[in-house]
């Protein structure tokens, strides 16, 4: 597994991830926006961030574009959480993706939210030939994730 983390600035902790977890909290979803609660593998608490929510063909997915960040590491011994949308609170198991079956969902964030986070993966974007996805694909987690209540 690759160490790969890219650690927020000051203004997206302070500013702006505040700001997309106050709308989506109130109900408002932000480009897919949710607010994603996992417990710490250490805590037991809950943890709370906003997150993206990736839907292809059908399925849904949690991607994390700055890398292996604290709520993947509590998604993975956790194995599931919560994806709050306003008072809607959605309870879903996660199962990790394996890297070789990353790039078409690596494609797809990109396209959706390049300019929000594009800046994280160097270089590569949606329209980058299957290679550099898969280049990429070890320093990006990817949940699938099936809700279950």
């Amino acid at each position: 597994m690759s160490a790969h983390v890219q650690k927020p600035g000051w203004f997206t902790v302070n500013v702006f991830n505040r700001a997309v977890a106050w709308m989506t909290r109130r109900g408002l979803s932000v480009w897919g926006s949710r607010v994603l609660a996992v417990r710490g593998r250490k805590s037991g608490e809950w943890r709370t961030t906003p997150v993206n929510l990736l839907t292809v063909d059908g399925q849904q997915y949690l991607l994390a574009p700055r890398g292996h960040v604290q709520w993947t590491h509590n998604m993975r011994a956790a194995g599931g959480g919560e994806l709050r949308l306003g008072k809607n609170v959605d309870v879903f198991t996660a199962v990790e993706v394996a890297d070789d079956d990353k790039v078409p969902l690596l494609r797809a964030y990109l396209k959706r939210w390049k300019a929000e986070v594009g800046v994280f993966f160097n270089g590569v974007g949606p329209d980058s030939p299957d290679a550099d996805l898969r280049r990429i694909a070890p320093d990006h987690p990817v949940f699938r994730i099936t809700v279950t209540k």
